[in-house]
């Protein structure tokens, strides 16, 4: 952080001011020892001449009469040219973007509060409010009458939707510089952090996403990218209690809350009772038309709409749920002029900040009994109930009545995902201890729907008691279940962490006193010291362990890999950054006198397919492009369709070829590049096919003998989690166990192979178990997941989920690696007569293409009642022509293809679709997109 020379800013302002006299105690410190505190002016408009407005500063307004959006390198001028005129301003840097882009953010108070010894006074006691076992409560009574809240204003999360940051840097001048008595009683009762841009490699692509094609909305809990990671240590050190979230949207309205149910049970009751009067505070500051109910082409607002409190990954959820904030998304439509754009951000701005030091006190002290209502619940093992705020819903499904105290991670298996995860905890100020002793626990609740009596959890699991602040954190993101209740999703209904990553664990409800010792850092790494001319060992079942793999051979360390799935290295190949990245990993390596042992292991020459149906900038591509090139360190080539089309050098060089998914059945590819892909593959070589692209490529090509399996109109997975089976016959397998979970998102059902390995597939017995919110799951009963298929001495490896999805999903990261890293089959020479293509593979890929089943790539699809439909029909034919209609059992259902796999908050149209099918009084069912 930045702390310029304050003398300088002073003895200027003082001869534009008036003074005040005396000044009380600020932050300890004697009033003598303080400037002079001004008085402020009565006129809204007068301004400290020193510090530039934006308009002198960029040579164009901001608001009124904007013409064009700030660039980022105008953003850190500007936030710098701020810092250096104001003594109300500090600043730093939160992070670098991919690309390597600093993120500047921007502490903006009273004069005493922005000293560095003010700072750590006010974030100390903030953070002191969050633990109500060591903060009594006169204390924490004083802190909220004499100290400032935090407020946080974030921009451009998303790199197009540019108006929220030009938006902040108004906010910035008018508290850096306003003379008004409204300023200075917002910066005495607040200290307001600015982050400008959230993404600014997206804001100088006009893209979405970062440099890695993620959704930095989406994020937030996995902390994958550096831009959130950065972000996130941010809020710990200066814990928000009121954040703003400025996005853009499609359309010319905007949005503010009161949210769309569903919200997630574990947000506290106090920030969602300050976001729905923030929100009546925005409809009293917003200005230009307000509300205009029907209208969707005019400058107006709404509410009760589109935008859901659910999903443990947004910029709204996880303040709200991690830090107890009023956690906000605000929506601009971007189709609106630049000015209104920036000016209705501001204006919301403003009205949120002036709502915060309105209400200072009250926030304050209702932020300490969030913390104080946690702990007690924790102790109770209580969860928080379901509720819904938008006024004609009700709850439908209840949180069930079970008692959590305790959540155990095992360390049976994945050890290093394992303490992966322990690290997220810890990121997030959860307290994680690591058992010392055996204990039993009476009444155990297995993930997975399973309950045991008498379970033991083994010295080194790790314990999460829920008696902690966090509770709601914990609970929020370990919990098996997110208990929805209301059925509408605007992304995923599962994230359950333990599940995402394969890890085995427990709850109970019983008193335990475990033996244990608080978890103070990052475990793993070498165990012992090996012997010259011995070698490390490690266990291959994580994607830690992967990861590990993948840097030993970048490094140049020949690994080994014995029948057990135990990866061995030289003892010389252990450098110091080799065993700082096991020790970063959560990765344990034991050493052996012995010299290793096993076949080896060979750095695989990875090509990435990029060809029609694949988009570059999101999606599985830039996923593949930050797990495989930015964590594995594997130099990744582009294999587009005309090289396999004409079989060149840069695929037939590649030793495998990973297609990502997209919209394409056939990735472009000819009759003659289907035979070069068999071919390349019968010569020994791996293909590698995610969800609908990479699956349908391969059929097409008469690798496989999977088909799709038909879908009823019903069939809804929102992103669940289910129960399957691994077969570890094949090395696609190895390291998971025979019960796994695996996350489904919407996926194409695939009808088992009759040519190959079906290595994950879905159990048609008692043990077939879900969580989330489904709809028809049963049709997953017996269907494939995973498929190893060999051809030649070849094979083609098919997920039918996406493994790489937010990159997150660690067991399905470690399934990947292992396809990456299969054993060689013996080389093929090769030959001028084309591979055969098997009968079974052949009917496959003859089988009905996905638009036939109703799988193609996620369609928008509105239910409503069959008596609804005329008119249904109506309002979509105002948007599209497109639209495909059936009827079953007095339901309608209307699905519009959606090529491009938008999300909800990217679509055009569609959240004005669905206000108009509502204005039309027409009840909906479902939407699912």
């Amino acid at each position: 952080m930045r702390l310029p020379n304050r003398a300088k800013r002073l003895a200027g302002a003082a001869t534009a001011l008036l003074l005040a006299g005396t000044l009380p105690m600020l932050n300890g410190v004697p009033a003598s020892a303080n400037p002079p505190r001004p008085a402020c002016d009565p006129n809204p408009q007068a301004h400290l001449a020193d510090v530039p407005s934006p308009e002198a500063f960029l040579g164009f307004p901001l608001g009124v009469g904007q013409q064009r959006v700030v660039t980022n390198d105008e953003i850190r001028r500007y936030v710098a040219a701020v810092d250096n005129a104001s003594d109300r301003v500090v600043t730093g840097t939160m992070a670098t973007s991919v690309t390597g882009q600093p993120l500047p953010y921007a502490i903006v108070s009273d004069s005493s509060h922005v000293t560095k010894a003010g700072l750590a006074e006010i974030a100390e006691n903030i953070r002191d409010l969050r633990d109500p076992r060591t903060m009594a409560p006169s204390k924490a009574a004083r802190i909220a009458h004499d100290g400032p809240a935090i407020v946080y204003i974030a921009g451009n999360v998303h790199g197009g939707e540019t108006s929220g940051a030009d938006a902040s840097l108004k906010s910035l001048y008018e508290l850096a510089a306003g003379l008004s008595c409204d300023v200075r009683d917002r910066n005495d009762n607040l200290v307001t952090v600015i982050i400008p841009t959230q993404n600014p490699d997206g804001r100088a692509a006009s893209r979405r996403q970062n440099e890695y094609g993620f959704d930095l909305n989406r994020d937030w809990f996995a902390r994958t990218q550096p831009e959130t990671d950065g972000k996130i240590d941010l809020l710990r050190k200066y814990p928000p209690q009121v954040f703003i979230d400025a996005h853009e949207m499609g359309s010319r309205r905007y949005f503010f809350p009161p949210n769309a149910d569903p919200i997630h049970h574990e947000i506290a009751s106090e920030p969602v009772d300050w976001i729905n009067r923030i929100g009546e505070a925005n409809k009293a500051g917003f200005g230009y038309n307000g509300a205009c109910a029907g209208a969707v082409t005019t400058e107006c607002y709404f509410n009760y709409d589109t935008y859901d409190l659910f999903y443990m990954g947004y910029g709204d959820t996880v303040p709200a749920a991690g830090f107890g904030a009023a956690g906000m998304t605000y929506e601009k439509g971007s189709a609106s002029a630049v000015q209104d754009r920036v000016q209705q951000q501001f204006n919301t701005q403003w009205s949120t900040i002036g709502w915060t030091s309105a209400n200072k006190r009250e926030v304050l002290n209702g932020w300490f009994k969030v913390w104080t209502d946690a702990l007690a619940e924790g102790k109770a093992g209580t969860l928080s109930p379901n509720e819904v705020v938008q006024p004609d819903n009700t709850v439908q499904f209840p949180v069930p009545d079970v008692n959590i105290k305790s959540y155990f991670l095992l360390p049976d298996r994945q050890q290093a995902d394992v303490r992966r995860l322990v690290e997220r905890l810890r990121g997030m100020d959860v307290e994680v201890y690591e058992v010392k002793e055996p204990i039993t626990v009476p009444k155990a609740h297995v993930f997975g729907g399973r309950d045991a009596d008498n379970l033991t959890v083994p010295k080194g699991a790790y314990w999460i008691p829920m008696a902690q602040p966090q509770k709601h954190w914990i609970q929020a993101t370990l919990g098996e279940d997110p208990y929805v209740p209301f059925p509408y999703f605007y992304d995923v209904s599962s994230w359950s962490n333990p599940l995402l990553m394969g890890i085995d664990t427990i709850y109970t409800g019983d008193e335990l006193k475990p033996k244990v010792q608080r978890v103070a850092r990052p475990a793993g790494g070498k165990a012992a010291t090996a012997p010259e001319g011995g070698s490390y060992q490690f266990r291959l079942d994580s994607a830690g362990a992967a990861e590990l793999t993948f840097a030993l051979l970048g490094a140049g360390v020949a690994v080994s890999r014995d029948s057990a799935n135990v990866a061995t290295f030289p003892e010389a190949g252990l450098t110091g950054a080799l065993n700082d990245r096991a020790l970063g990993l959560g990765v344990t390596l034991s050493a052996s006198r012995k010299a290793p042992v096993g076949a080896a292991v060979n750095l695989p020459d990875v090509g990435l397919f990029r060809g029609t149906g694949i988009s570059t900038t999101s999606g599985s591509y830039g996923e593949a492009r930050y797990v495989l090139g930015a964590r594995w360190g594997l130099d990744l080539k582009p294999v587009t369709t005309a090289d396999i089309n004409d079989n060149t050098a840069a695929f037939t060089g590649r030793t495998v070829v990973l297609v990502p998914d997209g919209s394409s059945a056939t990735g472009g590819l000819t009759a003659a590049g289907q035979q070069n892909l068999r071919n390349w593959v019968a010569a020994g070589n791996t293909y590698i096919g995610l969800r609908n692209e990479g699956t349908r490529v391969a059929r097409a090509a008469g690798l496989t003998s999977t088909t799709e399996k038909p879908q009823t109109p019903d069939y809804t997975v929102i992103g669940s989690h289910f129960r399957v089976d691994v077969d570890g016959s094949s090395p696609v397998g190895a390291g998971r166990p025979a019960e796994d979970f695996e996350f489904n998102n919407e996926d194409p059902i695939l009808n088992p192979s009759t040519t190959g390995t079906n290595v994950v597939t879905y159990p048609t017995d008692d043990t077939f178990w879900h969580n989330g919110f489904t709809v028809d799951e049963h049709l997953l009963a017996g269907t494939a997941a995973v498929v190893d298929e060999p051809t030649g001495a070849g094979r083609a490896v098919l997920f039918a989920f996406n493994p790489l999805f937010r990159a997150y999903n660690e067991s399905g990261i470690q399934m990947l690696a292992n396809s990456v890293l299969y054993p060689a089959g013996q080389s093929v020479a090769r030959r001028s007569a084309s591979a055969t293509v098997d009968p079974a593979r052949a009917a496959a890929a003859a089988a009905p293409t996905p638009e036939n089943l109703g799988g193609e790539w996620r369609p928008i699809t509105i239910k409503v009642a069959s008596a609804d439909l005329a008119r249904a029909e109506s309002v979509v034919d105002g948007y599209t022509d497109t639209a495909r209609v059936s009827q079953a059992d007095g339901s309608a259902w209307l699905v519009i293809p959606n090529p491009e796999g938008l999300q909800a908050d990217e679509h055009p149209y569609l959240r004005d679709l669905v206000s108009d099918l509502r204005a039309a009084g027409i009840s909906l069912k479902s939407v699912v997109g």
